[in-house]
C-alpha cells in the first residue's frame, strides 16, 4: 500500500487505437514535473492519470496506421504527446506552444506502469550505447535542458550559470562544456556540487553565492522563484536568463536598474518540439553524455518522489519495471 500521493492499482492492458503503439515499459524517469503533479502544484488534466513521461519501452503492438516502428523496437515516449498540427504555432514550427497540445503523464496515462499507449508520430527512436535506465532521463530532462540551453543564447565559449543540478542540469552542463563553455553551478546540495566538479564545471557553490565571474547566460532548473533576482544580478550586460520548468514559485519584486537594465533578458522555456528531441538525442549519442541515475523499483515510486523533493537524488531517479 502506498504511503504517499500515488496509488498502486490494477488496470487492463490498453489497446492501441489508430496511429498508436502499445508499449511495454522497461523503465521510466522520475521528473520534477511528476512531483509537481503529485503535490498539487499542477492540476491533473484527467482524474487518476498515471504519471511518468521519460519512458523507455518495447513496442508490443502497432495499431492501424502506425507504421514507424515494429514489434520489439526499443522506443522512447516523452512529455509532448500530441498537438493539433494546424494552429499558427504548429505551422510556424513552434508546436510546443500549441494551445491544444497534450502531454504524457498529464493528459494521457504515462510510464509509471507496465504498459502504455502512445501516438506513433510522437514516439522517438533511441540512440545506441546507453542502457535503458540511462536513456530515460534523456527523454525529458535532457530534451528540456537542451532547449533551455538554446534559449539562454549562450555565445561560443561563453560563461554559463546553472541553478539547481539534477537530472536536466547535469546533462545540459555537459552539452555546454562540449561547446567550450565555462560552467558555474549554483545548488544547495553538496553531492550535486561534487558531481558538477567531477563533470568538469569551472566552479560549484551554494544557490545564492555570488558568481566567480560575470555570466553571459544562465538557466534556472530549480522551481524556486527567489533565485531569479540572484541569477539576473550575476549576468553580465546583455546576458540572458532562461527558466526551465513548468512550475516556479513566486518571483520576488525585481529592480529594473539592478536586475534588468543593460539589456539583460528573462525568458521562460515551454515544453519542447519533436525537432528539439531529435536534435538532442543525436547529440547525446555523438557526445556520449554521462547520465547519472539512481534506480528505484516501480512500487517505490513514492519514495523516489520524496527523495527528489528532499534533494536526496544525485543525477536522475529512474523507475525500473520488471
Amino acid at each position: 500500500m502506498s504511503s504517499g500521493p500515488l496509488r498502486l492499482t490494477d488496470r487492463p492492458v490498453p489497446d492501441p487505437g489508430h496511429g498508436e503503439l502499445l508499449i511495454k515499459v522497461r523503465c521510466c524517469g522520475v521528473c520534477r514535473t511528476d512531483l509537481h503533479l503529485a503535490e498539487g502544484d499542477l492540476k491533473p488534466r484527467r482524474p487518476d492519470v498515471t504519471p511518468g513521461h521519460e519512458v523507455v519501452g518495447e513496442v508490443v503492438t502497432a495499431g492501424p496506421g502506425a507504421v514507424r516502428f515494429g514489434t520489439g523496437d526499443r522506443v522512447g515516449v516523452a512529455w509532448l504527446a500530441g498537438t493539433d498540427g494546424s494552429c499558427p504555432y504548429c505551422r510556424r514550427g513552434n508546436e510546443n506552444l500549441c494551445p491544444r497540445s497534450v502531454y504524457t503523464g498529464w493528459d494521457r496515462d504515462g510510464g509509471y506502469a507496465e504498459y502504455l499507449v502512445a501516438a506513433d508520430a510522437y514516439v522517438h527512436p533511441l540512440p545506441s550505447g546507453f542502457s535503458d535506465a540511462e536513456l530515460a532521463p534523456l527523454l525529458c530532462a535532457g530534451i528540456i535542458g537542451y532547449r533551455a540551453l538554446r534559449l539562454a543564447e549562450l555565445p561560443p565559449g561563453g560563461r554559463l550559470g546553472i541553478y539547481g543540478f539534477g537530472g536536466s542540469a547535469h546533462l545540459a552542463a555537459q552539452v555546454a562544456m562540449a561547446g567550450g563553455a565555462a560552467v558555474h553551478v549554483f545548488t544547495r546540495a553538496p553531492a550535486a556540487r561534487e558531481l558538477a566538479i567531477e563533470l568538469g564545471a569551472r566552479s560549484a557553490q551554494d544557490s545564492f553565492d555570488a558568481t566567480p565571474e560575470p555570466l553571459d547566460s544562465a538557466i534556472i532548473f530549480a522551481p524556486a522563484g527567489e533565485l531569479v533576482p540572484a541569477a539576473l544580478r550575476n549576468l553580465d550586460r546583455g546576458g540572458t536568463l532562461a527558466i526551465a520548468g513548468i512550475h516556479l514559485s513566486d518571483i520576488p519584486a525585481l529592480s529594473y536598474s539592478d536586475d534588468l537594465f543593460q539589456e539583460r533578458k528573462l525568458r521562460s522555456v515551454t515544453a519542447n518540439t519533436r525537432g528539439d528531441a531529435e536534435e538532442f538525442l543525436r547529440l547525446a549519442e555523438r557526445l556520449r553524455l554521462r547520465v547519472t541515475v539512481t534506480p528505484y523499483p516501480l512500487d517505490h515510486a513514492d519514495q523516489a518522489l520524496a527523495d527528489l523533493a528532499a534533494d536526496r537524488i544525485t543525477g536522475a531517479a529512474v523507475l525500473t519495471v520488471s
